[in-house]
């Protein structure tokens, strides 16, 4: 298998599963993951939280870890990478304002690169305006916003367990959905996981 050189753009408070599982899967199967934030560097930490679903109206909110960026954000030149995963939590509702971010993740789109993004993730593809016409699904409170921006909300799966593919595109309303999520991003990358 050839190795991938894959993006990953967090900040403070980002989900915690949805940050540290799919970063540790993509490089349990031999791939380079670069784990981004505007404003910190390889060396620095953002906070995360966990997100859980225990019968509430919305989902639950928990303090998470530290979770280690692993390279500078100002050195990020998107044409070096072959994949973006934008996970969820309360990051992608403000990362959404910093215009490199959005430009970041246009290249990817523009250039039908694989994108992966979980929960409220698509947050960013709606403020980048790359899901006209586009298949999706997030975390349920995300889809005024999916459809605002012309993107096909769909509802596949009330227990958050499925994922979706549209082109380059593959969601998931959340961190229940990480193996098939993460299986089909693998499988937009080009990857074969051989026993």
């Amino acid at each position: 298998m050839a190795v991938k050189r894959v993006l990953m753009l967090v900040g403070d408070f980002v989900e915690d599963y949805e940050v540290m599982v799919p970063f540790q899967m993509l490089l349990m199967v031999g791939h380079e993951v670069h784990a981004v934030c505007p404003g910190k560097k390889a060396g620095d930490t953002v906070k995360t939280a966990i997100h859980d679903f225990e019968g509430d109206q919305t989902y639950t909110e928990k303090p998470g870890h530290n979770f280690l960026i692993n390279y500078d954000f100002e050195s990020v030149d998107p044409g070096k990478y072959d994949g973006l995963v934008i996970p969820g939590g309360r990051a992608p509702e403000y990362l959404r304002l910093n215009p490199k971010v959005l430009d970041i993740v246009r290249h990817f789109a523009e250039a039908s690169k694989p994108i992966a993004a979980v929960c409220h993730g698509p947050q960013l593809l709606v403020a980048a305006g790359v899901l006209k016409d586009k298949g999706c699904t997030a975390y349920p409170a995300v889809r005024p916003e999916i459809e605002l921006a012309g993107g096909n909300w769909l509802n596949i799966n009330e227990t958050f367990s499925n994922a979706h593919v549209d082109g380059n595109l593959v969601t998931a309303p959340a961190w229940p959905a990480h193996p098939e999520w993460m299986s089909k991003f693998l499988s937009l990358l080009g990857s074969r996981i051989e026993p």
